[in-house]
This record gives structure tokens, C-alpha cells and sequence, in this order.
């Protein structure tokens, strides 16, 4: 069964975001994409266009430009479209209408399928030059990367929405229970890691989400506060990593991850690391 998994609506932002930074660096008039749902992509987002006829066109795989980007998995070009002998010309009359000549149009493969195709165009018959390819190379690697974090986030959600369905966990579930944990942790890292700010919110209180289904089960608020980045740090702790891991997984320094758990375990009076997570998960701020 095909993934006809759409672009959320984050992720069709930051398609326009792409479009706009194409034209602004790359310098060229016009730029337009789409999204890839059952293997057809439905042309969506302008920049630049005079006409409405390529807005909402369907285009099947191997057919015109796109086509043969979304069957190829790689960047596909053309200098003249009207004249182009390596694609097929099915969609000439809303392309010719825009009076496009010389267009580039790159893929987004993220999840192991292409999720979406940007296009960059003039209405001169030239080669596009290096900076323009670059640009709109660099504006599909960038949405490459924001949708796989976002496809992981979404991951973790459903698993710790999932998780948080539970509410009674007894001995014989200490595998479930080490997984919950897992997730609650890995959430935490990935919002440290986000920058949108919208977001990193959903992400951290889904993570919280799972605290009441620890091992303790729900309980009083602890009058005990730490900061994000301590509870971020002590999660990771929880599940027995050192320091060194604990900075890798945050990008932080040793140092910063030091001062973070030393400052958490003053706010929770212990001792060593290991009473700090005991006390925490008792004051109910770590599952």
C-alpha cells in the first residue's frame, strides 16, 4: 500500500519559507511547489506567477518536469522548456501560459519517499546558473531535514500519547514502564534540540504527559522546581547515561551538563546522581 501521507500545515509554512528564500538568494522570478500524496503532485505554492493555470495541477509520475523528478529522485532541469526533448509535454499550456522557459525543479525525499518537489524558473531560454541550482539544491536539503525531524517528532507523540493512555503500571510491565521512559527522555531531547518555539511547547508537555504514568503513578505537585534544561539532563540520567552521552544527546558541552545536574541535585537535596533521579521521580517531575 502506497504512503499518501500529506504536508502538514508546519510543513507547507516552511515549503513557502523555502519558496521565498529561493527568491531572494537565488535571484530568480519565480518559484512555485507542491506535495506528493499517492504518488501524484499537486502543484500548490507560487511566488512570482502572473497566471493561475499550474495552481492545483496534477502531475503523474514521469510526466513533464516534475514527473520525471518524483520517478528519478534527483534535481531534472531544462533550458528551453518548449523545446525539450527529456520530458514529456503534457502540461504545456499552463507552462507556456507563465511564459517559463529555463526551470529547475528538485525533490524532497524525506521518510523514504519524495514528500514534495520545488521548483525555481526564468522566462529567458538560458541555463540557470550556479548560485540559482545551489540555492534550490540547499532550500530541499533544509526541507529534508525539518521534515524528518518533524516525521520523529510526530513518532514519539503517538507513542507517548500512547504511554499516557495507560494510567496503572505494576511490576510485570517493567519493560513497558523502561519504554515510557525512553520516550519521555528521547521527547525532551528533541524539544531541546527544536527551534520552533510552538512546537517545542507540544513536544515538552506531551513529555510531561507521561510523568503521571510512572512508576509512582499520579501524585501531589512537588514543591521542588527545576529549570527545562535540569529536568532535560536528569531524564537522560534516568536512564543511566554519563555525562559525555548526556551532552551528545543535548548538544551541550560536559561542562554546561555538569552544572545542570549539580544545580538539580542541590533543588532535590541528594547526594549522587542516581538519589537525584529516585527523588525526582518520587516529587513526580521524571517518570
Amino acid at each position: 500500500m502506497s504512503d499518501t501521507r500529506l504536508l502538514r500545515p508546519d510543513d507547507r509554512a516552511a515549503l513557502r519559507a523555502e519558496l521565498r528564500t529561493i527568491i531572494r538568494q537565488g535571484g530568480v522570478p519565480v518559484a512555485f511547489a507542491g506535495e506528493v500524496g499517492g504518488n501524484r503532485l499537486r502543484l500548490t505554492e507560487f511566488l512570482g506567477t502572473r497566471t493561475t493555470g499550474l495552481h492545483n495541477l496534477e502531475v503523474c509520475p514521469g510526466t513533464g518536469l516534475g514527473g520525471r523528478v518524483i520517478l528519478q529522485g534527483r534535481p531534472v532541469g531544462v533550458t528551453d522548456y518548449a523545446s525539450a526533448r527529456s520530458i514529456t509535454h503534457d502540461y504545456d499550456r499552463p507552462v507556456l501560459r507563465e511564459g517559463l522557459a529555463s526551470l529547475l525543479a528538485v525533490p524532497v525525499h524525506a521518510g523514504g519517499r519524495c514528500r514534495a518537489v520545488l521548483y525555481g524558473a526564468v522566462r529567458q531560454p538560458a541555463a540557470l546558473g550556479d548560485r540559482i541550482r545551489d540555492e534550490i539544491v540547499a532550500a530541499g536539503r533544509r526541507l529534508v531535514h525539518e521534515l524528518t525531524i518533524r516525521d520523529e517528532v510526530d513518532h514519539r507523540l503517538a507513542m507517548a500519547e500512547s504511554l499516557a493512555a495507560v494510567r496503572q503500571l505494576e511490576p510485570a510491565h517493567a519493560a513497558t514502564l523502561e519504554e515510557l521512559r525512553s520516550v519521555h527522555s528521547e521527547l525532551r531531547a528533541i524539544a531541546g534540540a527544536m527551534s520552533d518555539s510552538a512546537l517545542q511547547r507540544r513536544i515538552y508537555a506531551a513529555a510531561q504527559r507521561l510523568v503521571a504514568v510512572g512508576e509512582s503513578g499520579p501524585g501531589k505537585n512537588s514543591k521542588i522546581r527545576l529549570s527545562t534544561r535540569e529536568t532535560d539532563v536528569l531524564a537522560q540520567v534516568a536512564l543511566g547515561c554519563t555525562n559525555a552521552e548526556v551532552a551528545n544527546r543535548l548538544s551541550l558541552s560536559r561542562e554546561t551538563v555538569k552544572a545542570y545536574l549539580q544545580s538539580a541535585m542541590r533543588k532535590l537535596d541528594a547526594g549522587t546522581r542516581y538519589e537525584a533521579v529516585v527523588r525526582a521521580r518520587k516529587a513526580m517531575l521524571i517518570p
